[in-house]
């Protein structure tokens, strides 16, 4: 996969936004405060990403971690 698809994220100030991030490259999020900046890049996808982390250890190393909530999107693929 060359992407990082989001489709439909809504968390917090984001309105049901849908962009392809590519992968392996450093990328700039800009914009106005409040424009959902953090919103993407922390509770869509490291929330993602580390919930995704956390499904992937044994039930017994689960057992010491809090359960991630996966974020309002439609879809996150890559």
């Amino acid at each position: 996969m060359k992407y990082i698809s989001i489709r439909g994220a809504r968390m917090h100030n984001l309105a049901n936004i849908s962009l392809d991030l590519p992968r392996n490259k450093f990328i700039v999020i800009t914009g106005l405060s409040g424009s959902g900046k953090s919103s993407l890049a922390f509770d869509t996808i490291y929330a993602e990403g580390q919930r995704r982390y956390v499904e992937s250890l044994s039930a017994y190393a689960r057992q010491f971690l809090s359960l991630m909530e996966k974020p309002d999107v439609d879809h996150i693929e890559g």
